[in-house]
């Protein structure tokens, strides 16, 4: 069987070493993982999460009377933090995931990227991907990179125009810089193509799957009296894990709509 989420990453290894604007990135810190999603559905096909987030500041949800405007309820303050994740003893600042089997079945076809991309091949449209999602791990602080514009001001949104732009002009450098095809040669296969040759595709997962690591509200311990609301309502008493390592992560063996543990 082919390991999904090695080959991912041994690609990303390549990318950073021949994309300057991507050089930054410590390849060590970040770890690549699947999520199962169904091609034909809807959802994304790799995400990035950062685990470097600070605290959030003290906060509480709130509910007001529609007639009134007054506030009818509000839950228990609490705060939002990031899990911390270890891998070999070193500190993880990334998660990057992948959806399978979607990722494996995107194509050019019928998308902005086809546009782009007039002359690339079908594989072209991962490459992509991958380029994306490894450009939103930011050069300064260590979060998601924040946006900017044309003029280079500050964006409110994630992805720009500009974004996009510099993602596709990191894919030309890339395809350009002549890479060894061994490399990225497993994007040319859809999920089927990888099954037939490989006889199964399996990729790492956290061993609580389908969950992973993600941020969680904690409860105050010293709650602020106001604002005074006729309810408050308690936070759901979750079990939010705050710490994984090595011994957390399996894996899996992904079809095209259920996964097994192997």
């Amino acid at each position: 069987m082919i390991d999904y989420t090695l080959h991912v990453r041994l690609l990303m290894q390549d990318i950073v070493a021949r994309v300057p604007a991507l050089a930054h990135i410590d390849l060590q810190r970040v770890l690549v993982f699947a999520r199962l999603g169904r091609t034909g559905t809807h959802g994304a096909y790799a995400t990035c999460h950062s685990l470097l987030a600070p605290d959030s500041g003290p906060a509480y949800y709130f509910w007001r009377d529609r007639r009134t405007g007054a506030l009818s309820r509000r839950s228990e303050w609490f705060v939002t933090r990031s899990p911390e994740v270890r891998v070999g003893g070193r500190r993880i600042s990334h998660l990057i995931s992948i959806a399978l089997p979607r990722f494996c079945d995107q194509t050019l076809r019928d998308t902005h990227k086809e546009r782009v991309y007039e002359r690339g091949g079908e594989w072209v449209a991962k490459l992509d991907t991958i380029v994306h999602e490894l450009y939103h791990v930011d050069p300064h602080l260590g979060g998601i990179r924040q946006s900017v514009k044309a003029d280079g001001s500050p964006a409110a949104q994630t992805h720009t125009p500009q974004f996009f732009r510099e993602v596709q002009r990191m894919v030309r450098e890339y395809v350009g810089s002549r890479p060894d095809p061994a490399v990225h040669e497993f994007l040319t296969l859809d999920f089927g193509g990888l099954v037939k040759r490989h006889g199964g595709v399996t990729a790492t997962t956290f061993r609580d799957f389908p969950a992973f690591p993600q941020r969680y509200r904690e409860r105050l311990a010293d709650q602020p009296r106001g604002p005074r609301a006729p309810q408050i309502v308690p936070l759901p008493p979750r079990a939010h894990r705050r710490h994984f390592t090595d011994a957390d992560l399996v894996t899996r063996e992904f079809r095209s709509a259920s996964t097994r543990r192997l």
